[in-house]
């Protein structure tokens, strides 16, 4: 059993913070895309152990760029778990 928490603060500018619940040890894969399902950011993947964890995303591309205000998906897989979410970039 997993949960994927609201992202805080949304809307955000620069940061908000991804918050989730693991309740076993597993691999974590936190993704961020565009409207248009493209992937911006790989911000997790790797193997965590369960409790609470969080992680801020600052509103940037891999490559470290600042990406476009606008509606941006938050999705998280750990094991058979899968969830997305919305957030919202304002400039």
């Amino acid at each position: 059993f997993f949960e994927l928490h609201n992202a805080y603060p949304n809307p955000f500018n620069p940061i908000t913070r991804l918050s989730y619940q693991l309740h076993e040890d597993a691999f974590v894969k936190i993704t961020i895309f565009d409207v248009k399902g493209r992937t911006v950011n790989n911000l997790i993947a790797n193997k965590q152990l369960a409790g609470f964890k969080s992680v801020l995303w600052n509103a940037t591309d891999n490559f470290g760029q600042p990406v476009s205000a606008g509606v941006y998906l938050y999705r998280i897989e750990a094991g058979n778990f899968s969830q997305t979410k919305k957030m919202l970039l304002m400039k």
